[in-house]
């Protein structure tokens, strides 16, 4: 099976053993990072740092100014952690271990536009906004994110890339000190936090015969009963909302993501070169958001040439993709290794074989470069046997 890790060029750039160690791991290929949102992130093995801080979403290399100029949006340069062409050089020398190397390309989770730019922000019923994510029903951010995908995931040498967020970013995100679980929120009432009634969005509820300011009034009073504690944690969206309410909002949502990830996919072809592989991270249930966009299984296999779907803890949403997947299509398990992070390696044998189970078809091992020597241990004694 075949098996890639994820990494950030700063896990590469500056580590001479970098690349020989990750390949020493028994995978053939590393997703690595060319545009990505705000990080802080750990370097156990690294000569010169331990901690690297991304301070904002950017680019992992030198952009090209042409392509931006004159655009309303663009996206940010990287400060000194990853200066130059840093995704660049990182994929040199991991093409020079022999590794397989495919981009991985983060687009609807940027918190520094949202800061300059609030009203690229989604807002929820309550008029707050929520600057980490971008309301891809605004035409600028629509443009922004396709331009953004065609340049990063076609870097020279990359041979696929991995795109992720691309589709709604809601309410659930790991920001600043989150203080946020006060209050138990099943999926139906993150469903309905992460609604948007920005002037986009409320002109596409107008246009399915609803009033933007009677939903919002709606949801509000559809969130009563969780705010109070009064609803069970597993409520349908159905049951807060009400069954004609919930089928609209998901309409308008559903269609507004499909022709984002068409057109990104579709500028990501004609930019790369023939049988450049175009990945989507990905969640079976359409209205989710975050860094897996919710889809519908058959429509993305048709867009895409497969999915990266999250699996750590369990393998159950492979199967709603495997049931639609064609021969071609890749179905890759995302498993976490970072045992601090919540990630298991020592069970990554088992892990695989269920995800294989399920229908999984590759691997994907998060996160080489946040791993600790015996998570990494681990990791290349189960490839080991898993072949």
């Amino acid at each position: 099976m075949k098996t890639s890790v994820f990494l950030y060029p700063w896990d590469v750039v500056g580590d001479p053993d970098a690349a020989a160690r990750i390949a020493g791991l028994g995978v053939q290929q590393v997703t690595l990072a060319a545009a990505y949102h705000s990080t802080r992130a750990l370097t156990p093995r690294h000569p010169r740092h331990r901690i690297v801080t991304a301070e904002h979403a950017s680019v992992l290399y030198a952009m090209d100014e042409e392509r931006w100029a004159g655009r309303e949006l663009r996206p940010y340069a990287p400060g000194a952690w990853a200066s130059g062409d840093a995704y660049g050089e990182a994929a040199a020398a991991l093409a020079d271990a022999g590794l397989e190397v495919h981009s991985w390309v983060v687009l609807a989770h940027n918190s520094r536009l949202g800061a300059d730019r609030p009203d690229t922000s989604v807002v929820n019923a309550y008029g707050d906004r929520y600057p980490w994510a971008p309301c891809i029903a605004r035409p600028a951010v629509r443009e922004l994110v396709v331009h953004l995908a065609a340049e990063a995931a076609a870097r020279p040498g990359a041979r696929g890339t991995e795109l992720e967020s691309c589709g709604w970013y809601g309410l659930a995100h790991l920001h600043a000190h989150d203080k946020i679980a006060g209050v138990g929120l099943g999926d139906a009432a993150q469903y309905l936090m992460s609604l948007c009634f920005c002037s986009a969005c409320g002109e596409g509820y107008r246009q399915l015969g609803l009033e933007p300011s009677v939903l919002a009034a709606a949801v509000r009073g559809a969130l009563e009963p969780v705010w109070a504690g009064e609803a069970p944690g597993d409520a349908s969206i159905d049951k807060l909302l009400g069954a004609e309410l919930a089928a609209a909002t998901l309409d308008f949502r559903t269609r507004t993501a499909r022709t984002l990830q068409e057109d990104t996919v579709a500028a990501v072809r004609a930019a790369a070169p023939d049988g450049f592989q175009v990945l989507l991270h990905a969640d079976p249930v359409s209205y989710h958001c975050g860094a897996n966009a919710g889809v519908d299984p058959a429509h993305i296999l048709s867009v895409a040439d497969g999915v990266v779907v999250p699996s750590t803890g369990g393998a159950q949403l492979l199967k709603p993709f495997a049931d639609r997947r064609g021969n071609a299509d890749v179905l890759a398990a995302n498993l976490t290794v970072v045992g601090g992070m919540g990630g298991s390696p020592g069970t990554l044998a088992e892990d695989a074989a269920r995800a294989a189970e399920r229908g999984a078809t590759e691997l994907r091992l998060y996160h080489a470069g946040l791993a600790s020597d015996a998570d990494l241990e681990l990791v290349a004694e189960a490839l080991s046997r898993v072949g």
